[in-house]
């Protein structure tokens, strides 16, 4: 995947250009850069600002173009309307998906657009994006209107979205339970997105915000799913922030080891030859534990599943903790006995994989829904009870645990691995 960042250089690389290449870097996409400005900051002060000519404007842009097929593009500082002009001409045809994110001004207080050119800025650039990402304080200065009781996130939203962006993202809003909220006004659609509030100033989060939301998007995620993956990166980014220089902050966007190995191995899952045939009805999921879990939000999986569509499957949804339910609880249950399972997948339950399995030197168990008490059934906590039973009396530690269903409940096969490898390896040998 290649992803373009048109921005400015920053050299304390907290933001702007060197940011988003450290954030497609750890996501694992190809990042392309075309320069609108050099900076002088660092992580105390602002210094000058020196924009780019229009003639390498123009051929960095024509070079990116000419060479590379470009996924998706992220737009952060244009310092004035020559630029933003370039920046119009070229980009305006293009049918990728587009996130703007409107830096007015820098952390340290640099203004890193002329007060001129904002009115360009609506004119030319607002309507390129696909998403705008706003802080409180950058939606504020677009509308020309404080957010308050009288001019709620709703509505100023809105009116941004009248200057062109299909799809509006204001960051940041502060709630009365200390909760920091991002309201989405859609096309057909609003809605806010919580975290819980981290209280420091950092330098580099509105950059991991929008340049996350473009890997989404260019993922071919769905706006909601595309600010719920932005929203958490960023919040573990500011988690994870190092005071590097003597001023603020600087986030840091650390690769999960978790989201690495578990997207490799759905990425070989969903590329299998006729793995189609075994996506149950309700679909599949994939899950990842971290160490001594505690709850299934120590558990990475995927929010949506992946599905079968024809004789493809996609991945509908992003990798987040607490992303699945069902699967997830099973391995907590699993793990608790065996510590070192830590992974595991469902499987369409199918006569032939359970021959296949009775073949193999691989551990199946499994337990039987009908025994099932009635208490647990309507408590909601059958895949809990399953799994316990059909473990009860192990004392080797299952690959394969199965059940042939219930009344309305749909049988399955459920393959366990010390690792999203250890399980793919397993599911090779018995589909």
């Amino acid at each position: 995947m290649n992803l373009l960042s048109i921005g400015g250089s920053d050299p304390s690389s907290g933001a702007g250009i060197q940011s988003d290449i450290k954030v497609f870097s750890t996501l694992k996409a190809h990042g392309l850069t075309v320069i609108t400005a050099i900076t002088g900051q660092n992580t105390s002060s602002f210094g000058m600002v020196e924009p780019v000519s229009d003639e390498i404007l123009k051929n960095q842009l024509d070079k990116v173009f000419f060479d590379f097929k470009v996924d998706g593009i992220k737009i952060g500082m244009v310092y004035n309307s020559r630029i933003m002009k370039v920046i119009h001409n070229r980009l305006k045809k293009l049918k990728i998906p587009i996130v703007v994110d409107p830096v007015i001004r820098s952390t340290t207080g640099g203004d890193l657009i002329e007060k001129s050119a904002i009115k360009d800025f609506k004119k030319l650039i607002v309507p390129l994006a696909t998403v705008i990402s706003p802080n409180k304080f950058e939606a504020e200065i677009l509308s020309n209107s404080k957010i308050d009781l009288k001019n709620p996130p709703n509505k100023i939203a809105q009116k941004i979205q009248k200057m062109g962006a299909k799809n509006v993202v204001i960051t940041g809003i502060e709630t009365k339970n200390n909760k920091i909220s991002d309201f989405v006004l859609e096309k057909n659609t609003k809605y806010a997105i919580y975290s819980n509030k981290i209280d420091s100033i950092n330098h580099g989060s509105g950059c991991n915000y929008s340049a996350a939301i473009i890997y989404s998007l260019a993922k071919k995620k769905n706006i909601k799913e595309s600010v719920k993956f932005a929203k958490e990166f960023t919040f573990n980014s500011i988690k994870n922030a190092k005071n590097l220089g003597r001023g603020i902050v600087i986030t840091d966007v650390l690769e999960d080891k978790y989201i690495s190995q578990l997207s490799e191995s759905i990425n070989k899952f969903v590329a299998m030859k006729n793995i189609y045939k075994n996506i149950p009805e309700c679909q599949t999921n994939f899950v990842f534990a971290k160490k001594k879990p505690k709850s299934t939000k120590d558990i990475l999986g995927i929010s949506g599943r992946i599905i079968k569509a024809g004789k493809k499957v996609i991945v509908a949804g992003n990798l987040e903790y607490g992303g699945s339910k069902h699967v997830a609880t099973a391995l907590l249950v699993i793990n608790k006995k065996f510590p070192e399972i830590n992974s595991a997948i469902n499987l369409k339950f199918q006569t032939s994989t359970i021959s296949k399995i009775k073949k193999s030197k691989f551990v199946m168990t499994s337990y039987n829904r009908l025994d099932e008490p009635k208490n647990v059934k309507n408590k909601g906590s059958t895949i809990q009870w399953g799994i316990k039973h059909a473990i009860k009396n192990s004392k080797k530690t299952p690959d394969i645990i199965y059940h042939k269903g219930d009344f309305g409940k749909e049988p399955m096969i459920l393959v366990f691995g010390k690792t999203p490898d250890d399980v793919l390896q397993k599911i090779l040998k018995i589909v």
